[in-house]
């Protein structure tokens, strides 16, 4: 997992292979594209949706997980073994591409170009950008920044570190059915169910952990702790308030509350509701929190493998 860190933190996924190739999660996406055009119909009852729905997931993340098991049951021993592990699990990490799409609105927001912000902030968040001010926009980088922390390069490192090759592709099938079927829509509030569920079970440890490294990287580990534990547990995901509210105490602003979505006004909590909104200033703040907490992440797989070796 340290070698798939390293890799991406150094390339990304190159525009290039992905023209050539796409990516596993995309090759993931045709699949649940796919099996939700044929199995979620609307002459079905809810029941019946919801088993196919457990059927798709089963479907998903055996087609991710079982040729991984047996790429790594191919893996010769040694560093060879490992570099090649590394260069296979590189693609499920999205460390820089992450720190690259908050960025995009980082840059046009504290030029003063709040047009340019939301049409990249319009790439990383659901809700409608038009409606975004500049606190707005600024919020909804660091929010994205912080849950996707988590469930871009912490939890596939978790489950990568805990159960190897396997682990961390199962981890992003299942990321790649919530974000796709997990919503609570008609089509999908029954067909979707267990994608959300496995999900939600799926990123319990590594979104308390990543509100932990967020806290230690921010320069401000109390107020950041203090945020987190307090204000977690408001946020309407049972995993995204914990990176979300350690941002929030580590920046000493608030985050969530209320937002509006194409189809809806959603009145969620604020976190670390007394602190003032973000500025411009602040996602480049987040971002630099971001990379020293990446870089805890990196010296914890380092201090696991040292141990392991020994």
């Amino acid at each position: 997992m340290l070698v798939a860190l390293a890799i991406d933190a150094a390339l990304g996924w190159p525009p290039a292979l992905f023209r050539r190739i796409g990516h596993p999660v995309t090759w993931l996406g045709h699949l649940i594209a796919a099996l939700d055009a044929r199995l979620n119909r609307a002459d079905r009852s809810e029941a019946a949706r919801g088993r196919a729905g457990a059927v798709t997931v089963a479907l998903v993340v055996a087609a991710a997980a079982l040729p991984a098991l047996a790429l790594q049951a191919a893996l010769p021993a040694g560093w060879l073994g490992i570099a090649l592990g590394g260069l296979l699990a590189w693609p499920l990490v999205a460390a820089r591409s992450l720190h690259a799409h908050v960025d995009a609105v980082a840059q046009p927001l504290g030029a003063g170009e709040p047009e340019s912000a939301r049409a990249a902030v319009a790439m990383i968040v659901g809700r409608d950008p038009a409606q975004l001010d500049s606190a707005g926009l600024a919020r909804a980088a660091l929010e994205s920044l912080a849950e996707n922390a988590s469930d871009g390069v912490v939890a596939p490192l978790f489950w990568g570190a805990l159960l190897g090759l396997p682990g961390i592709a199962a981890y992003k099938a299942v990321n790649t059915l919530d974000s796709m079927i997990g919503h609570r829509t008609p089509r999908h509030a029954a067909f979707g169910r267990v994608a959300a569920r496995l999900d939600d079970a799926a990123n319990l440890g590594p979104a308390r952990l990543t509100g932990l490294l967020i806290a230690l990287a921010s320069g401000q580990p109390r107020a950041s702790l203090r945020t987190m534990a307090r204000d977690a547990r408001h946020h309407r995901s049972p995993n995204a308030g914990w990176p979300e509210a350690a941002m929030a105490g580590a920046l000493g602003v608030r985050l969530s509350g209320p937002r509006v979505y194409a189809d809806r006004v959603a009145d969620e909590p604020w976190l670390n509701a007394g602190a003032p909104d973000p500025a411009p200033g602040d996602v480049r703040r987040g971002l630099a929190v971001y990379l020293r907490a990446m870089a805890l992440a990196a010296a914890a797989l380092l201090a696991l493998a040292l141990a392991g070796a020994g």
